[in-house]
C-alpha cells in the first residue's frame, strides 16, 4: 500500500515498531488478537489495528504539501479536514481558514473568495452542489482534492445501482459532511434515502409493506430524502450502501432486514431477490472493518477497562466506543493530558454530548489490565503519549523507551 508523507509529530516509533512487528508476523491480517505490553503492576492490551488510515494519511499530505507549496495564497478548507482536533489546530495555525463547520454552517461568507484562493476538500468529499458553486466563483472545486477513496467507492456502488433503477439507503448519520456528500452524488442519479439506525429502516420497512401510510412519509423522513421521492415508486427497489464510518454489525444487520422485508413483500426467492434489492455488499472502508474488528478480538481478552482515544466528532471512533462499553467502563479521551492521575480523568460521553470528570479510575490491584485503541483519525503520538502517561503512573515512564520491539 502506498506511503505518505506525514508530519513527523503525528509520528510514533514506539507505536510504529509495534505496528511493523505484528505485520511481519501477519502479514494476511488474520490475526485481530491484541498486542500485550506487560510493565508489570500495569498491563496494556493493544488493539491489532487502530490509528490513521490510507484516506486520513493521503488527505493530511495533500493538505500539508498545498500549504507549503502556496506561502502567498489564501488557503480554505471546506470544513475540518479530518476529525481529529489536533490536525485541524495545526492546519489553522498555519493560516488554513474553514468555510464551513462541520454541521455545514457558513463560517466565512461565500463572498469573500476570490478566483486565485485555494479550497481544500476535505477526506469526507463534498456535495455536487458545493462544488457547483465554488465554479460559479471561478474556482476550481477539485484541484485539491482529499476525498478519501473509499468514500468514493460508496459513491460509485450507489451510481452503479442508481443506474439499474434501484433507490438507494444510506445508512448514515444525516447531518454528517459524508452522508451529505453521499446523498448529494446518489440523488443525482436516482431516489435516495438516509437512515441513521436500525430504528429508521424498520420505519422504513413499514412504508415499503404499506403498514404506514404514504402520507405520513414526508414528516417522518424530513430532510432525509430527495426531491421528488415517492413512497409508492421508488421503494419497490432498493439497495444499501453506508457511511464508511458505521459499525458494521449495524449496517449488516439493516441490510439484511430491508431485504427480508423485500423477499416477504414480493415472494422472492433466492434467484429472484436481485429483481428488488440490489447486492451492494459491505461498503465499508477496510480500516473500520479492521478497526472494529480488532476491539472484537480485543475485548475477548480479560481486562479492567478500555479506553478508547481519538476526536469526540469522529464517527468511527465513537463506534469504537460503542463496542468496548457493551463489556467494560470505558473512557473517551482526545488526549494524554485528560489523564490527570491514576484516579482522576477528563472522559468524553458521545451519547449526550458532554465530557465528564471520574475521580475513581484505575482500580486498586496488584495488575491492572487496559485494553487501548484509537480512531482512524487519530495520531499514532497520541496513543504513545497515552501510554506514557499511564506509565507515569507506576514510575515506570522508563519503560516505554526500552520497548522498541
Amino acid at each position: 500500500m502506498k506511503t505518505f508523507n506525514v508530519p513527523v509529530i503525528y509520528r510514533s516509533p514506539l507505536i510504529t515498531a509495534i505496528k511493523n512487528k505484528r505485520k511481519q508476523q501477519d502479514r494476511m491480517k488474520k490475526d485481530f488478537t491484541p498486542t500485550v505490553l506487560d510493565f508489570g503492576p500495569l498491563k496494556i492490551l493493544l488493539a491489532r489495528h487502530f490509528g490513521f488510515c490510507y484516506g486520513v494519511e493521503n488527505a493530511i499530505e495533500i493538505a500539508f504539501r498545498t500549504v507549503d507549496e502556496n506561502p502567498d495564497k489564501r488557503i480554505f478548507l471546506l470544513s475540518e479536514m479530518i476529525h481529529n482536533p489536533h490536525v485541524n489546530n495545526d492546519l489553522l495555525s498555519r493560516g488554513v481558514r474553514f468555510l464551513m463547520d462541520t454541521s455545514g454552517k457558513q463560517l466565512v461568507p461565500w463572498e469573500e473568495l476570490q478566483p486565485d484562493d485555494i479550497v481544500i476538500v476535505p477526506a469526507f468529499g463534498t456535495t455536487l452542489e458545493i462544488e457547483k458553486h465554488l465554479e460559479s466563483l471561478g474556482i476550481e472545486p477539485l484541484k485539491y482534492n482529499t476525498t478519501c477513496p473509499f468514500v468514493e467507492r460508496v459513491w460509485n456502488k450507489a451510481e452503479q445501482i442508481g443506474e439499474k433503477n434501484y433507490t438507494v439507503i444510506v445508512h448514515g448519520k444525516p447531518k454528517h459532511e459524508e452522508t451529505r456528500a453521499t446523498f448529494s452524488h446518489s440523488q443525482s442519479n436516482t431516489a435516495t434515502i438516509v437512515v441513521k439506525d436500525m430504528n429508521e429502516a424498520i420505519i422504513l420497512g413499514e412504508y415499503i409493506t404499506g403498514q404506514r401510510p404514504a402520507a405520513e412519509f414526508a414528516a417522518t423522513f424530513a430532510g432525509q430524502f430527495s426531491t421528488g421521492f415517492d413512497v409508492t415508486r421508488d421503494l419497490q427497489r432498493v439497495g444499501v450502501v453506508n457511511q464508511t464510518t458505521m459499525l458494521a454489525t449495524e449496517t449488516q444487520a439493516i441490510a439484511d432486514y430491508i431485504k427480508n422485508v423485500m423477499v416477504e413483500k414480493y415472494g422472492l426467492t433466492e434467484e429472484t431477490i436481485g429483481e428488488r434489492f440490489a447486492d451492494t455488499r459491505d461498503t465499508l472502508c477496510y480500516a473500520t472493518n479492521d478497526n472494529q474488528t480488532a476491539v472484537t478480538g480485543m475485548l475477548q481478552e480479560p481486562a479492567d477497562l478500555a479506553v478508547v482515544v481519538g476526536g469526540y466528532n469522529s464517527s468511527n471512533t465513537s463506534h469504537l466506543v460503542e463496542l468496548c462499553e457493551e463489556k467494560l467502563p470505558t473512557y473517551f479521551v482526545s488526549d494524554p493530558a485528560q489523564l490527570e492521575s491514576a484516579s482522576s480523568i477528563h472522559h468524553y460521553d458521545f451519547h449526550h454530548k458532554q465530557e465528564l470528570h471520574s475521580n475513581t479510575f484505575l482500580p486498586a490491584k496488584d495488575q491492572v489490565t487496559i485494553l487501548l485503541t484509537s480512531g482512524a483519525s487519530c495520531p499514532d503520538a497520541l496513543v504513545e503519549g497515552v501510554i506514557r502517561r499511564f506509565l507515569s503512573f507506576y514510575n515506570l515512564e522508563h519503560m516505554a523507551d526500552e520497548l522498541y520491539i
